[in-house]
């Protein structure tokens, strides 16, 4: 699939970005209220939305959309409110593996090659 921008993409870009915002929050609460099998929940949440943003949209646009409401998520949820506290609270090691670790899957998913897709080789030109 080629990389052209149209209508059904940018929809598609932008219901990413919704659905990664809603997982980000309900990740980011889940982290926090299951301290161990939470965190590996949450990153598996994430795992699969950044999959499915990868196969749905066909190029890395779908896991780029899902990656920025992702973290918006933790960036709004992380600023604190007029009366001094945090909507979340970053008291454990957990909040940051699951930003880093999700980072990581963000990234890998974004990167990766589909099976559709051929190989570049270096003696011919890519279509």
């Amino acid at each position: 699939m080629s990389g052209t921008v149209t209508a059904g993409r940018i929809a598609g870009c932008l219901g990413m970005l919704v659905a990664g915002a809603l997982t980000g929050a309900a990740g980011w609460l889940v982290v926090g209220l299951w301290p161990p099998g939470g965190l590996l929940l949450a990153l598996l949440a994430v795992l699969g939305l950044f999959l499915g943003g990868r196969i749905a949209l066909g190029t890395g646009f779908g896991v780029g959309g899902a990656a920025v409401g992702w973290f918006l998520s933790y960036v709004m949820l992380g600023i604190p409110r007029p009366e001094g506290d945090f909507l979340l609270g970053s008291s454990g090691i957990g909040v940051y593996v699951y930003l880093l670790g999700g980072t990581v899957l963000a990234v890998m998913c974004a990167t990766m090659r589909g099976p559709l897709e051929r190989p570049v080789s270096a003696s011919r030109p890519a279509k």
